[in-house]
């Protein structure tokens, strides 16, 4: 452990790094920590030191490696926030104090987690470098879980599978999230873990053979036509995620096409599709394999160019190209924004991460409507714990939903009017039912009905997302209002009727 060595990796990506800011919290963390051990027996400041490590390899700016050195500080030391504030300033205090408050709940299951995920939504809407300072400090705790005893490793690791790796997921923070899974697999799912291992050991090899050979192959392809590649490198899929995918195949690795894949990126778009051409000169494409995410993003911002390939005798071989923003992208998400003097369009950089967490917002939108945990909960798992998918409009927009989403949850996502008076849908330009589930690449196109002006309460039992729920319930709600205004006003009138026939008959 050499406070150097975290400097010369920032200075790298951040050449006006400030040195001297970043020694004195170093410094002032091992004070405060003292002679405090971990459970490894390792000093505590190593822990906070790595978490900082992580963070630079992520290419945070300043503040967030400093709150990375000192994120433990109030909770496990004397020293508190405002001696934080004092020494090191307010931003960085308020990061600190958002970690320090992110860590006070102990995990005891998904569904007892509402009040801290809640704390983490305002965390991460005020300042997203919040949860990635978490993410690395829990990167670090998963790789000394060994030190743990068996029930604390069990929590851990599925806390971070179920919470925080699908944040990083939704945050378009790729590597972190592989991270997560990679670390937490063998503790969350032993039996699992030691299975797959047992299962890809020779395939692996044999990949990693191929995809090695393919890269001098394309390399030299690609020298020869003159086109300049910024790098050419393999990449093995994380554990996890291959694991899931087999489990949609059965089991049957000889379906899974991409456990190594070939990634190449060059300087501008035009050269990726260049690229691609090129290697479809030498080497057959698969049918149904050939994926352009930079025409059509995905939601998370994901932009690349996939290929699959039959290279020497019929070995299937995946072919990535992107440029180096693309690249960044994919593999750092929201924290890119942090790796440029300024964000998009001349924003600030919280201002242009802040652009990308409006389903954060709206999350929070959702809680201030729903007094009910159990409703909450429920919005959750369906919107934010599940996979996601992405379809499009017929004018090409992108629309982030979650897997099995309805043509209703897409109606209403685009606006509460187009939901209320949809009377019908076409999928891929063919007529579907309203209910069919949706799948990622899907082109929606909604049949409204001017004289349609309210949902149906039978959509209640099969849509799928909670604000899509939420405005039926609203729709719904608004006529019964409407009902019960019209009763009211005949029950007025009968009592006046009653009224006047006593009247008449005392009269009488």
């Amino acid at each position: 452990m050499n406070i150097e060595e975290l400097v010369n990796k920032i200075k790298i990506y951040n050449p006006e790094s400030d040195s001297d800011m970043i020694k004195l919290a170093f410094e002032y963390a091992k004070k405060a920590h003292g002679n405090t051990k971990r459970k490894s027996g390792e000093p505590y400041i190593i822990h906070p030191f790595q978490t900082a490590m992580i963070l630079a390899d992520q290419k945070m700016d300043d503040t967030t490696i400093i709150a990375g050195l000192l994120h433990d500080v109030p909770e496990d030391t004397k020293k508190t926030v405002d001696d934080v504030k004092k020494e090191f300033g307010k931003e960085v205090a308020n990061l600190v104090e958002g970690i320090t408050k992110l860590g006070q709940l102990k995990y005891r299951g998904v569904d007892r987690y509402i009040e801290n995920l809640r704390k983490m939504f305002v965390a991460m809407a005020s300042d997203v470098r919040t949860i990635i300072v978490k993410f690395a400090d829990r990167i670090h705790n998963l790789s000394t879980l060994d030190a743990l005893a068996p029930e604390k490793q069990k929590r851990i690791s599925m806390e971070s599978l179920e919470i925080f790796a699908p944040i990083a997921g939704r945050l378009g923070m790729g590597s972190i999230r592989g991270q997560l899974e990679d670390l937490s697999f063998p503790f969350a799912y032993p039996a699992e873990y030691k299975w797959l291992i047992n299962k890809i050991k020779g395939t692996l090899k044999k990949e990693e053979k191929y995809v090695e050979e393919a890269k001098k192959d394309i390399s030299q392809i690609l020298a020869k036509n003159s086109v300049k590649v910024k790098f050419i490198k393999g990449r093995r899929k994380y554990l996890l995620s291959l694991y899931r995918k087999l489990l949609k195949h059965n089991k049957d690795l000889s379906k899974i096409h991409d456990i190594v894949a070939l990634r190449i990126v060059v300087s501008t778009v035009a050269e990726c599709y260049g690229v691609l051409g090129l290697i479809h000169q030498h080497y057959k494409p698969m049918k149904g394999r050939i994926k352009d995410y930079i025409a059509q993003p995905k939601p998370s911002g994901y932009q690349s160019l996939h290929t699959t390939i039959f290279y020497k005798k019929g070995q299937l071989v995946e072919i990535q190209a992107r440029t180096p923003e693309m690249h960044e992208q994919a593999e750092y998400g929201i924290a890119a924004h942090w790796h440029y003097k300024e964000g998009a369009k001349g924003k600030s950089k919280k201002e242009a991460a802040r652009d990308k967490l409006a389903w954060v917002e709206e999350l929070l939108k959702f809680q201030k409507q729903t007094s009910d945990d159990e409703q909450y909960f429920e919005s959750l798992k369906l919107e934010f714990f599940k996979d996601r998918i992405f379809v499009f409009t017929p004018k090409g927009d992108v629309i982030d939903l979650p897997e099995d989403a309805t043509p209703i949850d897409f109606a209403y996502h685009i606006h509460s009017g187009l939901g209320n008076s949809c009377n019908g849908v076409k999928i891929n330009e063919k007529i579907a039912t309203l209910s069919t589930p949706l799948k990622s690449g899907d082109l929606v196109e909604i049949i409204a009905s001017k004289n349609r002006k309210k949902p149906s309460k039978n959509w209640l039992i099969f849509v799928k997302t909670g604000s899509a729920k939420s405005k039926i319930r609203q729709g719904l709600n608004i006529d019964k209002r409407g009902v019960i205004q019209k009763a009211l006003h005949a029950a007025d009138g009968q009592i006046e009727y009653l009224t006047k026939t006593k009247k008449i008959k005392k009269k009488k």
